[in-house]
């Protein structure tokens, strides 16, 4: 009877110690969650955010975009094809886009002999236009990339023309600089100037000035 009891005695110990324990790791739980709700938690941020936008000297970094007249793909730097190419982020809505765009035929025309190219992209267009009218309307060879926003982003592009030069083995040599002139024909004038001198320079037809 004794040992009936003592046992008895100790199942009751063992279930009351049992339910002690749960209930400390329920409260530690508890804890731990409202710990974790005030305290907000970053989202991890996209390969895009993690890089540091590209400078004059440093290679441009690498793409995959879509033809904006004929939906093939285009990879940067093999697009390049050993050659040094212009670079022109631009927006239908944009004035100072429209008053430099027409250059670019220029500029196409006189180093086409060099293999230069021109890389026009789509960006920060918002719905606004109809960018593949506008290409087609502007009538000379280019490699137009349609949606290019998070290209854009990749090389820092925050205000339109985004406008960069990179030589053929795809580094940047030149990207335009801020400026307070209106858009118009004397700042689409002076890019001109300015990219036409990059060009010679990473062809070789002409020394740097540093």
């Amino acid at each position: 009877m004794f040992r009936v009891f003592l046992l008895l005695s100790l199942g009751l110990l063992l279930s009351a110690c049992a339910k002690e324990d749960a209930a400390e790791t329920a409260k530690a739980v508890d804890i731990a969650e409202a710990a974790s709700a005030s305290v907000p938690i970053a989202p991890a941020p996209t390969e895009v955010e993690s890089l540091t936008p590209p400078k004059v000297g440093a290679a441009a970094p690498s793409w995959r975009g879509a033809h904006l007249l004929d939906g093939s793909a285009i990879r940067f730097p093999e697009v390049l094809n050993g050659n040094p190419a212009v670079m022109v982020f631009w927006a239908t809505w944009c004035p100072y886009c429209k008053a430099f765009m027409p250059y670019t035929e220029g500029i196409q025309q006189d180093y086409n002999d060099e293999g230069v190219q021109i890389l026009t992209f789509n960006a920060k267009e918002r719905g606004r236009g109809d960018p593949r009218a506008y290409i087609e309307s502007l009538g000379f060879p280019m490699v137009p990339v349609a949606d290019a926003d998070e290209i854009a982003s990749l090389y820092g592009v925050e205000f339109i023309p985004g406008l960069m030069v990179v030589d053929g083995s795809g580094q940047i040599v030149y990207q335009r600089g801020w400026t307070d002139l209106p858009a118009g024909k004397k700042v689409a004038e002076q890019w001109n100037l300015e990219v036409r001198r990059a060009l010679d320079i990473s062809l070789g037809l002409a020394e740097s000035e540093s």
